[in-house]
């Protein structure tokens, strides 16, 4: 029963008070040497029901030793006030994208008879950049050809291949539909 008693006298006589939050709950200090190594042990009390949703983010990291230092009064206010003013931003860009959609304003994408999103047009986007290296004109050129050739399957004409394309060695990469595939048979080029 004294063992029990002078545990209890322990706790509260050599806790140290470290702060106090918003909602009131007090944070509290104490050293204790456990198997000869000095440990230093960190708690809440909270003010009325025990809630743990009302620890602010900081003291939740000074509890779990994240931090050395217990956030100061100053630090709290500064940061409450910035929590503040990010929720008043998300609050007008809301209301921002709102106008905008109630205006038709907004970005839209053509959506295919599928119900899909019709993705981003990669040929635009390709030509905005110059070519990577002195041989640009070639590579241009091949880029076009091949430009030609989807835009002949796109509209059904009939397919030309420029002379330049034709010159071009073929491929020594397997191709096929896969119904004549033989495992083994292909061999890299020498």
């Amino acid at each position: 029963m004294s063992k029990l008693f002078g545990k209890i006298a322990g706790l509260f006589s050599s806790r140290v008070s470290v702060g106090v939050d918003k909602a009131g709950n007090r944070y509290f200090t104490k050293n204790e040497v456990i198997d000869g190594v000095m440990k230093e042990k960190r708690w809440v009390v909270f003010k009325g029901e025990e809630d743990p949703t009302s620890v602010p983010v900081e003291w939740i990291s000074w509890l779990n030793g994240q931090r050395k230092k217990a956030p100061t009064p100053e630090e709290m206010i500064d940061l409450e006030a910035r929590r503040e003013r990010v929720k008043l931003n998300v609050a007008l860009l809301k209301e921002k994208e709102e106008e905008e959609r109630k205006a038709g304003v907004g970005i839209t994408r053509k959506v295919v008879s599928a119900g899909k999103i019709e993705g981003p047009n990669l040929r635009s986007f390709i030509r905005q950049f110059p070519a990577a290296s002195a041989e640009g004109g070639q590579n241009e050129d091949a880029s076009n050809a091949s430009d030609g050739i989807r835009n002949a399957e796109e509209t059904g004409e009939e397919k030309t291949i420029p002379p330049k394309v034709k010159q071009q060695p073929e491929s020594s990469e397997p191709t096929g539909s896969g119904q004549s595939f033989k495992p083994g048979a292909w061999q890299p080029p020498t």
